[in-house]
């Protein structure tokens, strides 16, 4: 065994050990500002507000801690303290130094499109049911993943569930820390006591607002199928979010005080929030929250993160806590059931295929330069999507890319809905760019919900170009630190 290798298993034993440690014993005792204090050794985020967001997982984490399994414990503190932030480090920086641009800090990847529900405007419809990523294409794709200090991925589909090996590719793959986003209905006391044995996998639970809103898109008795789910997954000491989809008719709903103490009481740990996006079946633009309420939205989650016990986001207003996109592999990569890469769940045209390239040289692809190229330009963090925000943006990198739809009918955001999506950017960026101007001072602050100004020094962001667009290996010195200029 080479002498660096025999390092890095003693480092990892020692960190994992002393972390698991001081997680048991010590950490349910400190307060939240200490924590804080530990949460900001931990994080690297460059981003104030992202550091900030940080912080609040930590500290609702510490409330959590002691409702949880011991194996759901230990699981959080090997992979997604100790693999994921901590010792990642040296193999990202091997890839930047090869690469000239970060890696990805996690994948999306959807092991199927077949799903037991039939949602109205689901945004996967429309792919093939066929499932090509067979469980030993998975591993494969995760054991390249871990090569660049990847050790956190997202599951998706369709319904994940349905998948008879997804529980073999937790088991296998120990050493990370899965999301997985779900409708719940596949989740009973007995899947709930694997999940608690595994301790790796974190269920996100889609829901539409309460009952009526979720059994008249989920179909009748849904909303108490999701109940009953997260009960079991409370009783064994799973953690567990929500995931909701804001539609002109429920974004109010979900962003209600009711319904976040409710799924609070649920036990929910996070809530993730997802724009209604005109893609899969029947796209129709009328679906999407109105400029106006999206800003609503935008508002109403900023104050639910700094009053509520729950840790919650917007991936379409909160890019001020991330500099902006996550997409094209700035932040993570999508790859669908048939092997095919994508920029983002949503930005549904790819150029490769994972069957035909390696994730490296995806990444390294013109379609993906393209789309973090013109990242870089974007200013304004209010409009972070090249979807609904700047059109345009996606249009051009899918021509510029070669990149092509990837589930039938998906040309049509770019083609039929062309100058819908154009008249909606529009009209949400006069508000937005108010916004960024009024609130943010054009990216130089933001307020807390308490009052205090924090800087953003969104300037200095920039001038330090925090991921170089071509490739090759970097001269300068490059960091290690797994966040590093996010």
């Amino acid at each position: 065994m080479e002498l660096s290798v025999m390092r890095e298993r003693v480092k990892s034993a020692v960190v994992k050990r002393t972390l698991y440690l001081a997680g048991n014993y010590i950490v349910p005792k400190l307060n939240d500002e200490m924590i804080v204090k530990i949460s900001d050794k931990l994080n690297h985020f460059k981003a104030p507000a992202g550091k900030i967001f940080f912080d609040h997982i930590f500290v609702n984490l510490k409330r959590k801690l002691p409702y949880l399994s011991k194996n759901v414990r230990k699981g959080i503190f090997d992979n997604f303290i100790s693999n994921f932030l901590l010792l990642s480090g040296e193999r990202r920086r091997k890839f930047i130094d090869k690469n000239g641009f970060y890696p990805p800090l996690f994948y999306v990847i959807s092991p199927s499109m077949r799903c037991n529900l039939k949602c109205y405007g689901c945004y996967s419809a429309n792919y093939a049911r066929k499932d090509k990523l067979s469980y030993e294409k998975i591993n494969q794709i995760i054991d390249e993943g871990k090569s660049f200090g990847i050790f956190f991925y997202t599951i998706s589909g369709g319904e994940p569930f349905i998948r008879k090996d997804l529980i073999s590719i937790f088991e296998r793959n120990k050493d990370c820390f899965f999301q997985i986003y779900t409708n719940s209905s596949l989740i009973d006391g007995k899947m709930a006591e694997k999940l608690s044995k595994l301790g790796n996998v974190f269920p996100c639970i889609s829901v539409e607002g309460f009952e009526d809103e979720t059994d008249e898109r989920r179909g009748k008795g849904h909303f108490k199928k999701v109940v009953s789910a997260m009960n079991y997954l409370k009783d064994n000491g799973v953690l567990f979010g929500f995931s909701a989809t804001a539609t002109r008719f429920n974004n109010e709903v979900i962003v209600s005080d009711e319904f976040i103490d409710f799924y609070i009481k649920q036990g929910c740990f996070l809530g993730w929030y997802f724009n209604y996006i005109p893609i899969g079946r029947e796209p129709d633009i009328g679906l999407m929250p109105t400029p106006e309420q999206r800003n609503f939205r935008r508002k109403r989650v900023a104050e639910i993160r700094e009053t509520k016990p729950i840790v919650v986001g917007d991936f379409w207003n909160d890019g001020v806590l991330s500099h902006g996109c996550l997409s094209g592999g700035r932040v993570y990569v999508h790859v669908n059931a048939e092997g095919g890469v994508e920029p983002c769940v949503f930005a549904q045209f790819a150029a490769d295929n994972i069957f035909d390239k390696s994730m490296e040289e995806i990444l390294n692809s013109m379609y993906f330069k393209s789309i973090r190229k013109e990242q870089m330009n974007n200013r304004n963090r209010l409009r972070p999507c090249m979807i609904i925000d700047y059109p345009e943006i996606l249009r051009k990198v899918v021509a510029e890319g070669g990149a092509k739809a990837t589930q039938e009918g998906g040309e049509s955001i770019i083609t039929e809905l062309k100058d819908k999506m154009d008249e909606y950017s529009q009209n949400y960026g006069k508000i937005a760019d108010e916004a960024w101007k009024e609130e943010f001072g054009n990216g130089k602050f933001f307020y807390t919900h308490d009052g205090k100004k924090v800087e953003l020094n969104e300037d200095d962001y920039y001038r330090r170009s925090f991921y170089p667009l071509k490739g090759g290996h970097k001269k300068e010195k490059t960091e290690s630190k797994i966040h590093k200029g996010i």
